[in-house]
């Protein structure tokens, strides 16, 4: 049977159209443009598959180039944390590594040449006279009382701008558009500011830096990119793209939009995600509850997951919100073909075996991973004293409990049908400290010795082998599905974090196995969700794991049992 052909998104169309026409000699050179000023977020991750995805399916490159014309807010922590990204999610630029700040010297000269045609003149006006002289979406713009300065006169104000003899705000170059205009970015745009910082690559060299929509497109053409791929929001900015390439009679690349990845339950904007960072609400930019790519990668989400994601999501012309449910479905088919298999007890209650021997320990078989038969078997450890979780035991339970109970039976994964015999309580308290259980012998692995079922079957650790551990448990960072939307005037979008976010599991017990856990390695803790070691912690020595996701959505109700 002939396998069935996916239709292209439009931007892929786009890119066969003109490769099917000759276009651009046959080439498909696309770029990755990230500000290196905070961490990469999924939105991101989807744009990165797109641009690199669409090298790979085309014989193309794309390269990765930093836009690094703002030293006042870039790091090279940034920088480094992009780089790592990028090649985690499984892409690579091999020697296409680029930053507009390589091209600072042909910007200038670009600029020099615009003024020299009489379409870029220095103004003195201040930001926000600027703002105010630009007119609105149904007014034209003033023109400016220094629009009429002579060529010579701009070239010597511009050439004294690069040496530093302004100060900040004093001066700017702007681009001699229509201020009549119905397009506002096309009313005399700022080409440069001043800026007396050092730059992390050029260090003091330059004091005037390009604004972005004059660096991207000539870094563009510089690079002979063919399809610049970006978000909708430059949707308007195209024209002046244009602008700019044909004033200079240079390389022309095609600007393409698409619709930025809109998430439910948290913020896409890195102005905000950062705020989070500076005021402590969460541990950092590689926070699990955050949507960073490093977040997510530390929270235990694989590249796998996340370029299935953007393959589901697609790509479209209209924005619109993704449920953050679909992503976590992502990790939840993934994990569920290659994590091992484990049991863990988070809230551990002993269970005391009466009639098992004393000082007895047997190994029992348990399966690693049940979708892949290559993963084969371990050894678990099975002994008088087990934990079992808390809640897999009530005293006096519901009609629709099928787990432990005073005289009522489970089954214990991978070992034995179990039977609580009585319950100890503390005097103190009247809290439960241990139950005393007897065993089956004859339903060694769990199996049915007469025919007789049980209704449940629970997880378990041997309690003389257990190993500690310490694991964290998240929920959504916002429980509204737009932490931005209907904020009141002196609410602030913070105020909006969900305080159950993070939720701190001491005292946990685990199987041996966990005792050589390796960061990056995700297991499935049975019933309760998929886990992997925290990064950060281990590098601490620490025994702490991370719930990646659970192994139900949210809205899919647990049937007790």
């Amino acid at each position: 049977m002939e396998e069935k052909k996916h239709s292209l998104d439009f931007v892929r169309q786009i890119v066969a159209d003109d490769l099917a026409n000759g276009k651009n000699d046959g080439r498909v050179v696309t770029r990755f443009p990230p500000e290196p000023n905070g961490y990469l977020h999924i939105g991101h991750a989807k744009s990165i598959c797109l641009n690199f995805g669409i090298a790979q399916e085309f014989n193309g490159v794309c390269h990765l180039r930093f836009d690094d014309t703002n030293p006042t807010k870039e790091d090279q922590e940034y920088i480094d944390s992009i780089i790592q990204d990028v090649h985690w999610l499984g892409f690579d630029w091999k020697d296409k590594l680029f930053y507009a700040s390589d091209y600072f010297e042909q910007l200038y000269q670009y600029a020099v040449q615009l003024i020299k045609v009489g379409k870029a003149y220095v103004c003195d006006l201040s930001a926000d006279e600027i703002r105010h002289n630009r007119g609105t979406l149904t007014q034209a713009g003033n023109e400016s009382p220094y629009r009429k300065r002579s060529v010579e006169e701009n070239l010597d104000l511009f050439e004294r701008m690069r040496k530093g003899e302004f100060k900040e705000g004093e001066k700017v170059l702007r681009a001699k558009g229509d201020m009549t205009s119905p397009n506002v970015n096309m009313r005399d745009p700022v080409m440069y500011r001043i800026l007396h910082a050092e730059h992390h690559r050029t260090g003091n060299k330059w004091c005037i830096y390009p604004m972005y929509d004059w660096a991207h497109g000539q870094s563009d053409s510089i690079e002979k990119i063919t399809h610049s791929i970006c978000t909708l929001e430059f949707e308007n900015h195209r024209p002046l793209y244009d602008w700019f390439v044909e004033q200079l009679g240079i390389y022309h690349p095609q600007q393409i939009e698409f619709a930025r990845l809109n998430l439910t339950h948290t913020v896409m904007s890195k102005r905000k995600l950062l705020e989070l960072v500076e005021k402590k609400i969460v541990e950092g930019w590689d926070d699990p509850r955050v949507p960073t790519i490093s977040g997510l990668r530390r929270r235990g989400f694989t590249p796998e997951a996340i370029r299935d994601f953007a393959q589901r999501i697609g790509v479209a012309k209209v924005d619109n919100v993704i449920e953050v449910e679909l992503l976590e479905h992502c990790l939840r088919e993934d994990l569920n073909k290659r994590a091992l298999r484990v049991m863990a007890v988070l809230n551990p209650l002993k269970v005391i075996i009466d009639n098992y021997p004393d000082g007895q320990v047997e190994e029992l078989d348990a399966v690693n991973n049940p979708e892949d038969s290559s993963a084969g078997t371990r050894k678990v450890p099975f002994s008088k004293e087990i934990y079992i979780e808390q809640d897999d035991f009530m005293e006096n339970p519901p009609k629709d409990f099928f787990r432990l109970a005073p005289g009522r039976e489970v089954r214990l994964r991978y070992a034995y049908f179990l039977k609580c015999e009585s319950v100890v309580k503390d005097p103190a308290t009247g809290d439960i400290k241990e139950l005393h259980c007897t065993y089956d012998l004859a339903s060694k692995g769990g199996n049915s010795p007469d025919g007789r079922k049980v209704k449940a079957t629970i997880h378990w650790v041997s309690a003389g082998q257990a190993i500690d551990g310490e694991v964290r448990i998240f929920e959504q960072l916002f429980e509204q599905l737009d932490p931005l939307k209907d904020l009141g005037v002196n609410e602030d979008f913070i105020s909006r974090v969900n305080p159950k976010s993070l939720t701190l599991l001491k005292g946990c017990k685990m199987e041996p196995a966990l005792a050589d856990a390796k960061v990056g390695v995700s297991y499935q803790f049975e019933r309760l969700g998929y886990f992997s070691l925290d990064p950060v912690f281990a590098a601490q020595g620490k025994k702490m794991f991370n719930r990646s996701v659970s192994l139900k959505a949210a809205w899919v109700k647990d049937k007790k049992g």
